[in-house]
């Protein structure tokens, strides 16, 4: 079963709720009619919800992750790093991934809760969110739980889950610190060493050792009961 309770990571660091709601607008002032479709929110800042600064497609870069043959749209610098981490441990760990199961960054402002803004900035990536819906929970089993929450672990804060949202996206990944938090750079600069060091990083990981799952378990409680 998943967690529900909203984490630290979540909430970026109390933040993102403050603007979230200075930025997502509806277009709809009443309930729509009896039939009609209900309106879809628009994100409306010029920085998504965890503070990242919306790109046009032109400012992102598409990126491959090692052993698909799939590539995902992301920020440029740390974000990337961090979230193609996440991609190819999932790959490697979780289950192969394949044509459509990776969606990064967008263009389109329609967003049904704040953290979907995170896409705007390239700074948020689904992965198989067919399989993953929003407001779905309990998607994973419990094995492959214990891998997301190494990954998380591992990533030590600086990328938060849509398992843990209110409202859960069990397909959801995000940067959840802001552009200046110095966790980001640290935590990206060791992905980096472990990407060019052999027996490192994505694919060398053992997540049900004894020593890691302890970690991976106080870690989580840490951050969701801060």
């Amino acid at each position: 079963m998943t967690v529900r309770g909203m984490s630290r990571r979540g909430l970026m660091g109390g933040t993102a709720g403050a603007l979230a709601a200075a930025t997502l607008g509806s277009a709809a002032t009443a309930p729509p009619a009896h039939g009609a479709p209900a309106a879809v929110p628009q994100w409306r800042g010029g920085t998504s919800a965890n503070g990242w600064k919306v790109l046009a497609e032109a400012d992102t870069e598409e990126y491959l992750v090692e052993g698909s043959g799939l590539a995902v749209r992301l920020a440029p610098g740390d974000p990337s790093v961090l979230l193609l981490h996440v991609a190819r441990r999932f790959h490697y760990e979780l289950a192969p991934l394949r044509a459509g199961d990776l969606h990064g960054h967008g263009t389109s402002r329609h967003v049904s809760h704040p953290f979907e803004s995170n896409h705007l900035s390239g700074t948020a990536m689904t992965i198989r969110p067919h399989a993953y819906p929003l407001g779905v929970a309990g998607g994973l089993y419990p094995a492959e739980l214990v891998v997301i929450r190494d990954i998380l672990a591992e990533l030590d804060g600086t990328v938060a889950w849509g398992g843990d949202f209110p409202t859960p996206k069990e397909s959801h990944f995000e940067i959840a610190l802001a552009p200046t938090h110095p966790k980001t750079k640290r935590v990206a600069r060791t992905i980096r060493d472990w990407n060019t060091s052999p027996g490192k990083g994505a694919g060398a990981t053992d997540a049900f050792a004894p020593a890691r799952r302890a970690r991976a378990t106080t870690f989580a409680r840490r951050e969701q009961h801060p």
